[in-house]
Formats: structure tokens, sequence, C-alpha cells
């Protein structure tokens, strides 16, 4: 499955946070594995499950089951990652929801969100919604408190002067610390909803925001693009079925349902995952045979049939024939240009 990821200034800012509490920064991050040298460029990534289990040993230390609502709420998004600028440059409520949903892989990637939208905005009669899609949410309550914290925070401290939070849905029972949460933000909360919903003042579907600027808000978005695109092209779809393909190459088992399977999504996600990407399964398989057994005729060390074996042939006419599809050229002759080319 893809390896899922958040960004290490999301990491840091948890556990500096910590600190009020009397923690010690490097005894804590050295109890999950990581060390203060992991966290210092804020871009970088740390596995998503190490990160669940920092939440997990900094709510034991500290005694706070709300810890991370009051991170949410207390600390500045723009002071954790670009995304935060960003959202903080946009013009309207709407074009920071586009925004955020836009760059949201570059805070936390995983991939659970099946193509759609991190957070969605329902209008529902005259009440507005911003509605979090995040599947198996129950799974870790806390970071569902966060979420909701980070846009109550941040309108609470740019735009006081205006309400925004009216009330919140929760999936999860009733905590022991639900009367906390709620003053923590705010705002009432009925917990066992059938969704994670946070109800907001519908003013703000056309109020501007203020002081905003274009040209800022371009700079920051380069730089998220560059980092965007350079998240996507570690982590493709591509890449990660070549990844599973590869280990059993050799046996000729080139299945998009097993390889669907071994990602954790259905046959019909891969599909529509890989026409994203401009490709498809039998495509990528097929490259990848041609690539690989032009590597392994170039090495020079393997025979014409132990190639074809090796790719998952089990004829060697059979692999001739491809390869000259392939490459327009015998395994015989691409290997004889090889070494006239050398000499």
């Amino acid at each position: 499955m893809k390896r899922a990821t958040v960004a290490a200034g999301l990491v840091r800012s948890l556990a500096a946070f910590a600190a009020r509490w009397g923690l010690h920064q490097p005894d804590i991050l050295a109890e999950v594995g990581l060390t203060e040298a992991d966290l210092s460029d804020q871009d970088s990534r740390v596995d998503f499950d190490t990160y669940l289990k920092l939440i997990d040993v900094l709510i034991s230390q500290t005694g706070e089951p709300s810890l991370m609502a009051k991170h949410a709420v207390e600390t500045q998004l723009e002071n954790i990652s670009v995304v935060g600028l960003i959202v903080g440059s946009a013009a309207s409520l709407p074009d920071a929801m586009v925004q955020l949903n836009r760059y949201a892989t570059l805070m936390v990637e995983i991939d659970i969100m099946e193509g759609g939208p991190r957070f969605s905005v329902a209008q529902e009669g005259n009440q507005v919604w911003i509605v979090d899609n995040r599947p198996d949410p129950n799974r870790s309550p806390a970071l569902t408190e966060a979420a909701f914290g980070r846009f109550i925070g941040e309108f609470r401290r740019n735009l006081p002067e205006h309400p925004f939070a009216v009330r919140i849905e929760m999936t999860y029972a009733k905590p022991a610390h639900a009367g906390e949460l709620e003053q923590v933000l705010q705002c009432p909360i009925a917990f066992g909803s059938t969704r994670n919903a946070l109800q907001i003042a519908p003013e703000w579907l056309m109020r501007p925001f203020e002081n905003t600027s274009r040209y800022v808000f371009g700079i920051f978005a380069e730089k998220a693009d560059a980092l965007l695109a350079e998240l996507e092209k570690e982590d493709s779809i591509r890449a990660r079925v070549e990844a599973v393909l590869m280990p059993g190459l050799h046996k000729g088992e080139a299945s998009i349902d097993a390889t669907a399977s071994e990602l954790g999504m259905s046959r019909a996600t891969l599909y529509r995952r890989l026409k994203q990407e401009g490709t498809t399964f039998a495509e990528i398989a097929d490259e990848l045979r041609c690539r690989m057994a032009s590597d392994y005729l170039a090495a020079r060390k393997v025979s014409v049939n132990e190639a074809a074996y090796l790719v998952g042939f089990s004829e060697a006419s059979s692999f001739v024939r491809a390869f000259r599809r392939w490459t327009g050229q015998t395994p015989a002759e691409y290997r004889n240009q090889l070494l006239a080319a050398s000499a």
C-alpha cells in the first residue's frame, strides 16, 4: 500500500507544544523513533503511523485528552506549513477550501480519499456545513478534533469580531473529556453522529477575506506546487504498481485484481487512478517487462532464454516476438548493437 506520511513541520510543532507540560522534546521524539534532525526541514515526511503513535504518547504523558484540539486552536498553520500561507492568502472561504483540498497532501498524505476532497462545503437549507470526508475517522478521533480546531482557531485568531463556528457533529461516542473539548472549541458538539461536520455562519460563503494579496498567494502557490509535484513523483500510482509487480515478474502473473488488492483498493479504483495518470495496467506491465528485459540483456550476464524467464515468458520464441514489438529488434540484435557501440 501507499506509504502514508505527514509533514515534519506538523510533527515538530506538536512535540514543541507539549513542552508546556514539562516534556522534553528529544525524549518524546525518541519514544517513537524520531530525532530533532528528522524534523529540521518542515517539508520532509514522517510516517503516518509514527505520527499517530506520537499523539498517543503525548496525550498519555501530558494527561490532556484534548491536546490535539488545543494544539490546533492555539498554533498558526502558517508557521507549520506553506499550506497555511496559501489558505491565509485566499480571497474567500470557498477559495480557501479549494486551496486546502488542493494542497492537503502536503500536510497529510494518505491514500484514503479515493480521489475525492478531504473537506466539502454543504448547504442544507439555511445552514452551511464543512464536512470532513476522512474515511474510518474513529480510528483516531483526535485527528477529527484537530481538523475542526484548526478551522476554529484560525478564524477566531484572525477575525474575532465575526462569528464563525455554530456547532459540531462527530461520529465517535461521547468521550469523558467532552465538556473540556467544547470549552476548547467554544462550540456545542453532538457525538455519535452520522458524519464529522462543522456548521458555520452562512455569511462566510459571501464574505471576502480582508488584506489578501494575489501576488503573495502566487508566490506561496508556486512553492507548494513544486513540493506537490515532488511528492506525487515519488509516490505515483504507476510507481506503486511497478513495485508490486517487480518481485513476481518472472512468474508471468501480472493480475490487476491481485495488484489492486495488494495496494488496498478495488480494481475499479486502480483502473480510474491509472487512467488519471494517462496509462493502463496492461501498459505498465508491458513496459516494465521491456525495461527489465533490456537491462538484463545490456548487463550481458544472462542468456536470451534466461532473460525471457526473468520477465515472465515461458517460451523464448514468445519473448523474441515481444522484444521485437518493444524495440524493433530481436534480443540478439539488441545485444549485438550494444556490443558494437561499446567496442
